[in-house]
């Protein structure tokens, strides 16, 4: 990145909703010399239903280019559709279909947003990269790192989604909405005539439409997925799935099955191709193991911490002691056990605020 004694320059990330499009405001409030940048990320026509609640529409790139001559600021749009099915959709597609539960926004941030995203902000020879996360990036003098920490909002907290990311992009990095409320940035949204100010959150994963997954991997590679057993923990024969795919565990509703009490998914065996049901008792587990751990607030973990830690983004953090058991991988001991652990998904742990480091669920 490029620094000096000349205006600062930041690249702010502009998904066309009100979040991003107050960061925006906010940098350029700060004396940054701003603009902004939409990525387009796939072919919406055939991978997106138009809505009013998921991104990457065309309604997108408009709302956040009128945000854009609204701020007096220039403005582009950036094609990375080869890179964001290579690292973000065929790796979703390749989770579920080994079984796992994959997380695709915590890999659009790691491998478009602080990636490609990055390379081309350092190619332009901007500063920093500017996105409506709600987090905040602090400097450590006492450890001389960059800490990535909660937001003031801990309803709309996002750090779990950014736990990924390096001390040279955290180092270039601003999360202006990080200290600041959902409803705050609306009020500036709307104080500033944003054409979106009363725009909703996107809920959906943006290339799958109506979070129909198995539907959107059964289109995408044009495969069957063979129906197979549904089994109870002791092997015995409950009934027929239809393909691996449509399960994730801790799953109930939607299984099709006539049972005396509630069963939940537990696991899914791919050699097996079956789906082991259990009561929701038999879901919970106080270890888990995590690789391919990236750490924030040190180096590496040489002994056991002390940590909360979150499975799954909705979750609060819980009570935990982390085990290291190499540079890059750990078990968690939980307190008290937590529901449904499920392979492909995120645990990051904490130290109060400040995010340790996190792993991929194994």
């Amino acid at each position: 990145m490029i620094s000096g004694v000349f205006e600062k320059k930041a690249m702010v990330a502009m998904s066309g909703g009100v979040d991003s499009s107050v960061a925006a405001y906010l940098v350029k409030e700060k004396g940054f010399d701003t603009i902004g940048v939409t990525m387009k990320l796939f072919d919406n026509d055939t991978a997106c239903i138009p809505r009013d609640n998921m991104c990457c529409s065309l309604d997108d790139v408009e709302d956040a280019r009128s945000v854009a001559n609204r701020l007096g600021i220039k403005y582009y749009v950036f094609n990375f559709e080869d890179d964001f099915e290579n690292e973000v959709i065929k790796r979703f597609v390749d989770s579920y279909e080994k079984g796992l539960t994959p997380n695709p926004c915590i890999d659009c941030n790691r491998y478009i947003k602080f990636k490609r995203l990055f390379k081309r902000a350092i190619e332009l020879e901007q500063d920093y990269v500017v996105t409506g996360h709600y987090a905040s990036v602090k400097y450590d003098n006492a450890s001389g790192r960059f800490l990535l920490t909660k937001s003031l909002d801990k309803k709309k907290d996002q750090s779990y989604v950014l736990y990924s990311m390096t001390q040279e992009q955290l180092a270039h990095a601003m999360f202006p909405l990080g200290e600041m409320t959902k409803e705050e940035t609306r009020e500036i949204a709307e104080s500033q005539g944003f054409i979106n100010a009363k725009k909703r959150d996107s809920q959906d994963i943006c290339f799958v439409p109506d979070r129909d997954y198995s539907a959107f991997i059964r289109n995408y590679t044009g495969r069957d997925y063979p129906d197979g057993d549904f089994v109870d923990t002791g092997g015995n024969v409950l009934g027929r799935h239809k393909g691996l795919i449509n399960y994730t565990i801790g799953q109930r509703k939607g299984l099709g099955l006539a049972l005396p009490e509630p069963l939940y998914v537990k696991e899914k065996d791919i050699e097996g191709n079956k789906v082991v049901l259990a009561r929701n008792d038999e879901l919970f587990a106080k270890r888990v193991r995590v690789e391919g751990i990236n750490w924030i607030a040190i180096p590496s973990a040489e002994s056991d911490i002390k940590v909360t830690a979150k499975i799954r983004y909705s979750q609060n953090a819980a009570e935990a002691r982390l085990i290291p058991l190499s540079d890059n991988t750990a078990e968690i001991e939980f307190t008290e056990p937590q529901r449904a652990p499920t392979p492909g998904q995120a645990a990051v742990f904490y130290d109060n605020d400040v995010v340790v480091g996190g792993g991929t669920i194994v």
